[in-house]
C-alpha cells in the first residue's frame, strides 16, 4: 500500500467489520449485488473452541474454521476483499463533504495505521464471553464447559451434566438441560437458592441439588471428570453448563455515539448489545449491525440470516442514494445547457432536446413509442 493510500484510505461502498457468519453472509450478499466490499477481521471467532456448528441446515456439524474458510472463498469469488486486523476507531466524515441528503461516509482506522473509507458500515463483531472465576473452567470452555443446549446438548446426551448456579436463571437452565439427560445436577455455587416452587420442580424432574461453592474443575486427559467443592468434595461430572456474561465487542463505535445497552432477564444481566431496528440499522445513519452484536442469543444460522437481511437493507439505502445523485447530475446537465427551470419541480420548460422537457420526451418516445395515450 502506498503512503498516500494509507493516509487517505482505500474507498469501498461497504466496510464489513467482523468476519464470522453474520459478517461473511452480509459481505457475500453485498458482493453479489456488485458492491465494492471489504471485510476486516481479527481472526478470533467466538465459537473457535467448539467441535462443530450445529442447527445450521445443510452444514450440520461442520467445523467452525471450515465454515469460515468456505465463506471467505465464496466472498472472494464475487470480488470481496479482506483485511486482517483490528479496528481501533470509526469516525464519521465531515458532513460538508457529502452531497445534500447523502450519508457523509466513514473512516475506519486499523491497527498498524491503515485507514479504510466507506459509504456504509456493517458491523458484526459479536460478543465476548465473560466466564465465572473457577479454576480450570476457562480451559474447558467450548468442549466440556458449555452454554447452549441447542448447540451442544446432543453431544453430551445421557451423560452426567452439571449446571453452575451464578444467577436467578439457573433453575431454568437445569430444567432445560434435563431434556438431554436424566443425570443433571445443580451446583448452587454463588447463585441464589431456589424457592420452594423451584425445589419442587427440580425434585419432580429428578435433578439433584448440591450445596456449597465450586472451587475447581477436575479433568483427566484434557476432559472434565468432576466438580470440586470448596470443602474438598468432588462430584462426578462429564459436562458443565455455565451462563456466561455476553459483552458486546463494540468499543470502537463509541465515537459514533453507539453504546451497548445491558439486557436483563429475571433480574439478571445477561450481557450487552447494540440497539438496532429489525434490519440491523442503528441510530446512526449508514451503520448496520448483525449477529450477536444485535441479538446476543442468536445461533450461527440466525446470525447468517441477520447478515443477509442487513446487507439487503443497506444495499437498498445505497440504491436510494445512487438514484438521488443520478437525478441531481441529470438536472445539472440540463442547467448547464441553459434550460429554464421550474422552481417547484426543477423541470426545465425549454423544449430543446438538451433541456429536461426534451430529455423526458426522448425517454418517453423510446419506451412507449406510438402506443402512448392521453399525453
Amino acid at each position: 500500500m502506498s503512503e498516500q493510500t494509507a493516509q487517505h484510505g482505500e474507498r469501498f461502498d461497504v466496510v464489513v467489520i467482523g468476519g464470522g457468519a453474520a459478517g461473511l453472509s452480509g459481505a457475500l450478499t453485498l458482493a453479489r449485488a456488485r458492491r465494492s466490499v471489504v471485510v476486516v477481521d481479527d481472526g478470533r471467532p467466538r465459537n473457535a473452541p467448539a467441535d462443530g456448528v450445529h442447527g445450521y441446515l445443510g452444514r450440520e456439524g461442520v467445523a467452525p474454521a471450515e465454515l469460515l474458510d468456505t465463506g471467505r472463498a465464496e466472498v472472494r469469488g464475487y470480488g470481496g476483499q479482506f483485511r486482517q486486523g483490528t479496528v481501533l476507531a470509526v469516525e464519521q466524515e465531515s458532513a460538508g463533504a457529502a452531497e445534500d441528503g447523502d450519508v457523509p461516509g466513514f473512516a475506519v482506522r486499523l491497527t498498524g495505521g491503515g485507514v479504510l473509507r466507506a459509504r456504509r458500515l456493517l458491523v458484526a463483531t459479536g460478543l465476548v464471553d465473560e466466564l465465572p472465576d473457577v479454576a480450570g473452567l476457562a480451559g474447558l470452555w467450548g468442549s466440556d464447559v458449555l452454554h447452549c443446549p441447542y448447540c451442544h446438548g446432543w453431544e453430551v446426551r445421557d451423560q452426567a451434566i452439571g449446571v453452575l448456579n451464578t444467577g436467578p436463571l439457573a433453575v431454568h437452565q437445569a430444567l432445560l438441560w434435563r431434556q438431554w439427560s436424566e443425570d443433571v445436577t445443580l451446583f448452587l455455587h454463588t447463585g441464589p437458592e431456589p424457592d420452594d416452587e423451584e425445589y419442587e420442580q427440580l425434585a419432580a424432574r429428578g435433578i439433584a441439588v448440591v450445596d456449597g461453592e465450586v472451587s475447581a474443575l477436575e479433568r483427566e486427559d484434557g476432559r472434565l471428570t468432576g466438580v470440586r467443592l470448596a470443602g474438598g468434595t468432588v462430584v462426578g461430572c462429564r459436562a458443565l453448563a455455565v451462563a456466561s456474561r455476553m459483552t458486546a465487542r463494540a468499543g470502537f463505535l463509541a465515537s459514533l455515539g453507539l453504546e451497548p445497552v445491558e439486557l436483563e432477564k429475571a433480574g439478571a444481566v445477561l450481557g450487552s448489545q447494540i440497539p438496532a431496528d429489525p434490519t440491523g440499522l442503528t441510530a446512526v445513519p449508514g451503520v448496520w449491525i448483525a449477529g450477536n452484536l444485535a441479538s446476543m442469543t442468536e445461533q450461527v444460522a440466525g446470525s447468517a440470516a441477520a447478515g443477509v437481511r442487513a446487507a439487503g437493507a443497506l444495499n437498498a439505502d445505497l440504491i436510494t442514494e445512487d438514484t438521488r445523485r443520478a437525478v441531481a447530475a441529470r438536472r445539472n446537465v440540463a442547467a448547464r445547457a441553459g434550460a429554464p427551470r421550474n422552481v417547484a419541480t426543477g423541470i426545465g420548460a425549454d423544449p430543446s432536446p438538451f433541456g429536461p422537457a426534451g430529455m423526458e420526451r426522448e425517454v418517453s418516445e423510446r419506451v412507449l413509442g406510438t402506443r402512448r395515450h392521453g399525453m
